[in-house]
């Protein structure tokens, strides 16, 4: 192999691992665009139903402590560590502790919310955002007049 071979070898090599991390972000830009949809869904079906939001905790990471936020919304999960808030952001309910978050109060920022709850972790459980939501609202109010499905 010459050197010209080596040097159109890399270059090649360059624009493959470049069209793989643009392709990489439009399906993530395209799932952030589907998860947002569920989650303007499930606001628009909570208000509808009339499920009542409430003041949302947060939790230190060790799982020990609970603090207060400024967060009005709806648990979807049974652990309470992932909300939607009344805006329709999805938020992950866990913080660092410390004194100036049991004095004052812990501010969680809202992120994308993941079609899948729990890919990739540990115990191997996950769940589609599209069943989680629909289940919380299902529990919610067991016997409330559905509406259309959540989009696909």
């Amino acid at each position: 192999m010459g050197a010209e071979d080596g040097l159109d070898w890399r270059e090649r090599r360059q624009r493959a691992v470049a069209a793989h991390a643009a392709a990489d972000e439009r399906r993530r830009a395209a799932e952030a665009a589907e998860a947002a949809e569920l989650v303007a869904w499930f606001v628009a079906e909570a208000r509808r139903r009339g499920l009542p939001s409430e003041r949302l905790t947060a939790r230190s990471y060790d799982g020990r402590g609970r603090y207060r936020t400024r967060l009005r919304g709806w648990y979807v999960d049974r652990a309470r560590t992932r909300a939607v808030d009344v805006d329709g952001r999805f938020h992950l309910l866990t913080v660092r502790g410390g004194l100036r978050a049991r004095l004052f109060g812990a501010d969680p920022q809202p992120g994308p919310a993941p079609l899948v709850i729990g890919a990739g972790g540990r115990d191997g459980e996950s769940v589609p955002l599209r069943v989680l939501l629909s289940r919380r609202l299902d529990d919610a109010a067991p016997g409330a007049t559905r509406s259309a499905a959540p989009p696909t």
